[in-house]
């Protein structure tokens, strides 16, 4: 595995107050990675440590081959950040926007004009280009916002809760912005406050709280830690269903429904085991569906909490 981010025994302390204790996080590149966690778990300290804004009391954190302490100007180069708030200036164009940030990365006059254009399409802001950003919506600052932290092209990106406040038509937009990113090569950590988010655009999602990794893995990995996953089958008399609990002994029965609700642990040898066994007895199966845990039955799991904003 090529990792774009390898962090090894991270800490970081307040005061008094033990912000990361101990975290162990490796990133592989071109890939998407969300960090979740309660109010106060340390996502976004774990993002400004990546991103030199913050530097960490101990261990090992290394970002496209640099090290935070050793090198940041060398992390500085390879990365983007984008925040919670848009950092765009109100009183410029988005296109004059975009080129103040080509200059403070040194683009050149030439290369500079050309990026901007390319990001100006890219991001569906080229007829809002010139005009000021009083006439922008929330959805145009926040693509304006991260198009800003692409003008040099990095090959780390951070998004730290990137689509708070959009609404769901916007969210989706920088969504298909996102995977656009990775499909080109680039590789994103993820803060977001939105489980859905973290469902839909994450190869490994990992969880943060009290300072620790308490859980990593693909959705779907993550999903399975939890228990509550069933199938649900309906048959079409009370004999057929009468059959079929006799030879699913865990199954529990719903008889003005007509169905069987079966434990399971997902996956499609369990489903396929079920099918199987009822089809050797001849029982036909009128209808089925498949239930599975969520990230918000991971999240309350893992942490005892349902909210997953954090600092």
């Amino acid at each position: 595995m090529i990792s774009a981010i390898d962090v090894t025994g991270l800490r970081k302390t307040y005061g008094d107050k033990v912000v990361l204790n101990g975290v162990d996080l490796a990133v592989r590149a071109g890939t998407v990675t969300a960090l979740l966690g309660p109010n106060g778990a340390g996502k976004t300290t774990i993002i400004h440590i990546l991103s030199t804004l913050v530097r960490p009391d101990e261990g090992s954190v290394v970002v496209a081959g640099h090290s935070v302490i050793r090198d940041p100007d060398g992390v500085r180069a390879a990365i983007g950040l984008t925040g919670q708030f848009s950092a765009v200036d109100g009183l410029l164009t988005g296109e004059e926007n975009l080129l103040l940030m080509a200059r403070l990365r040194h683009l050149g006059a030439r290369r500079a004009r050309s990026r901007v254009a390319q990001l100006l399409e890219q991001f569906d802001l080229g007829e809002a280009a010139r005009k000021p950003l009083a006439t922008y919506s929330g959805g145009m600052r926040r693509r304006l916002d991260l198009a800003m932290t692409l003008v040099a092209a990095p090959a780390v990106l951070f998004l730290d809760e990137p689509t708070t406040g959009l609404d769901p038509r916007s969210r989706h937009t920088m969504w298909d912005i996102v995977r656009d990113l990775v499909a080109d090569g680039t590789t994103v950590l993820l803060t977001t406050q939105y489980l859905d988010e973290a469902d839909e655009l994450a190869d490994r999602i990992a969880v943060l709280d009290e300072g620790q990794i308490v859980a990593e893995g693909t959705p779907n990995e993550l999903k399975r830690l939890v228990p509550g996953g069933h199938i649900r089958l309906s048959f079409a008399s009370t004999a057929e269903v009468d059959a079929a609990a006799r030879l699913l002994a865990d199954a529990t029965r719903d008889d003005v429904a007509l169905s069987l609700t079966v434990p399971t642990t997902g996956g499609a040898g369990a489903l396929r085991s079920i099918l199987d066994r009822l089809d050797h007895a001849h029982v036909d199966v009128g209808d089925l569906s498949i239930h599975t845990p969520d990230l918000d039955d991971v999240f309350f799991a893992l942490t005892g909490r349902t909210d997953s904003k954090g600092m």
